[in-house]
């Protein structure tokens, strides 16, 4: 027993965690006469070490990601959905949206693509809230910073989220608030399924590299705030803000989520730096999914295909659903931290 707790502790600290590569930026930074004891020390080391292990995690990940989806075209996806209903639909629609490692934008095209072939209502928005809330890489990613229980824990509210979201959609019968659209906009890539080995490896490095190019951004702007977080406001602010004790605090890093746009990738330095510096899990978490599941954007994008009621119905049970998993775990937080 004890050594599997020290292989899962090794893949937890050096594999994901990269506390290897963490020590070596700070022996650098030390040569070099930086003192990471001092708050732009801290900041320096904070913005290298998070960018470094993000890209590395990220290379790998997505490109395993995208070789399992390699499998999965559009059109092989529909016709999996095309066998379920009821809510055993809505579980298998929010699954195979992990297996799209796509922002809340990049997941519509698909969402369209499945509502215009003529799914149930209910298991298309299940995907569309799953698609850019959970993934392999944001469970790879969340563990390498937060710890398999709190990954897990991430990933199944997620999936909960996505899963009875569609299927109160479902059941209110808003299909009709469903606009009209062309093909046209439908701008789905489709991957044939009878391709090599070869040609799979080339389609995720290709999907990798255009992957990077499009979070790059925003990875560098999320570490660049953890980074001013985690080493230049003071805990106290953050904790009057952010912190358990106060009761707006979900409803605040919900509201501040959900206009950004950017994925996990970018925003899980910020949420590091606030778990560090005293923000509650639950508060973490809402604005963890709030970025991701949301955005701006993608709100825009949606209006062509709903209608007014149906969006905003849409829009309300996400953030709902949002605070309400906040304020559930930051009252028993001490379970897992």
């Amino acid at each position: 027993m004890e050594y599997i707790k020290n292989i899962s502790v090794f893949v937890q600290e050096q594999l994901l965690g990269m506390k290897w590569l963490n020590v070596f930026i700070q022996n650098i930074l030390k040569f070099i006469g930086i003192e990471i004891t001092t708050w732009y020390g801290g900041v320096i080391e904070f913005f290298i070490f998070d960018t470094i292990k993000i890209f590395i995690l990220l290379f790998f990940t997505v490109g395993i990601i995208f070789y399992i989806q390699s499998y999965f075209p559009p059109e092989r996806t529909n016709k999996i959905l095309g066998r379920f209903k009821g809510i055993g639909g809505n579980i298998i629609s929010a699954l195979l949206g992990t297996i799209t490692p796509f922002c809340s934008c990049s997941s519509i095209p698909i969402f369209m693509g499945f509502t215009k072939s003529g799914l149930p209502i209910g298991m298309t928005f299940s995907f569309l809230i799953s698609s850019p809330l959970v993934d392999l890489g944001s469970l790879i990613l969340l563990t390498s910073i937060f710890g398999w229980n709190i990954a897990i824990i991430y990933i199944i509210l997620g999936l909960i989220l996505a899963v009875f979201g569609g299927f109160i959609i479902q059941k209110l019968g808003m299909e009709k608030y469903i606009q009209n659209f062309n093909n046209k906009e439908i701008l789905i890539h489709t991957q044939s399924t009878d391709i090599t080995q070869k040609d799979r490896f080339k389609y995720s490095l290709s999907e990798v590299k255009t992957a990077i190019k499009r979070v790059t951004p925003y990875i560098l702007i999320g570490v660049g705030i953890g980074a001013f977080i985690h080493n230049i406001i003071p805990i106290e602010f953050i904790e009057n803000i952010l912190g358990k004790e106060n009761i707006f605090s979900v409803i605040i890093a919900t509201i501040v989520g959900v206009p950004i746009y950017t994925d996990l990738f970018g925003a899980i330095p910020v949420a590091e730096s606030l778990l560090v510096k005293g923000a509650g899990l639950g508060t973490v978490l809402s604005f963890m999914m709030g970025v991701t599941a949301l955005s701006i954007p993608s709100i825009i994008m949606l209006k062509k295909v709903m209608k007014p009621k149906l969006l905003l119905t849409f829009i309300s049970i996400v953030i709902f659903g949002i605070i309400a998993i906040g304020y559930l775990f930051n009252g028993i937080q001490f379970l897992f931290i």
